[in-house]
């Protein structure tokens, strides 16, 4: 018992630490975001970084990619979240960490193209605040978003009817990245 005990600790002081950050703006997401996880104690922790994820993009209609990967050093693809159910994606999220998970991605990537934008940018009440927030077109997801002093990004992936955080950092880069 004592992991889930560590694992929610973890997760509260995240979570807590999340809470005193700064709104954000949807207006101020807009561009290209390279993303990193931060270690919470989450099943998903590690997983994207092994599948080789890059990032996020929020364009000027408010829409988004939800998640883009590297298919090739410099090359981007946005991936349908909807090709990956989410409850299944967090009970096998263990072989999402192995290299034969990450070589077996790196073949199916370019099948699991996203067709169009995969969710939308908006503000949401996050814990008292309005704050900006992506919701995802086929998930029951919903990404949180709020900044530090230094004006990093920080997220907070909220599950539906999962008590567990997923928290990752987002750096603006420039636009010169293929897609």
């Amino acid at each position: 018992m004592k992991p889930v005990a560590l694992r929610s600790t973890v997760q509260e002081e995240m979570n807590d630490w999340f809470e005193t950050l700064d709104l954000v703006h949807p207006a101020e997401l807009i561009g290209l975001w390279r993303g990193n996880g931060y270690p919470s104690g989450h099943p998903l922790d590690g997983v994207l970084e092994n599948l080789h994820w890059f990032g996020k993009r929020f364009h000027p209609d408010k829409r988004a990619d939800a998640l883009l990967f590297e298919s090739n050093p410099g090359k981007l693809l946005a991936v349908d979240p909807a090709f990956f159910p989410i409850k299944w994606a967090l009970l096998f999220a263990g072989i999402g960490r192995t290299k034969p998970a990450s070589n077996l991605f790196t073949h199916i990537l370019p099948r699991l193209r996203a067709r169009g934008t995969t969710a939308a940018l908006e503000e949401r009440l996050d814990a008292g605040v309005m704050t900006a927030a992506m919701v995802y077109d086929k998930q029951p997801i919903v990404d949180y978003f709020r900044r530090t002093a230094n004006g990093d990004i920080i997220g907070k992936m909220v599950v539906k009817g999962d008590p567990d955080r997923y928290f990752f950092g987002l750096q603006r880069v420039g636009e010169g990245t293929e897609t």
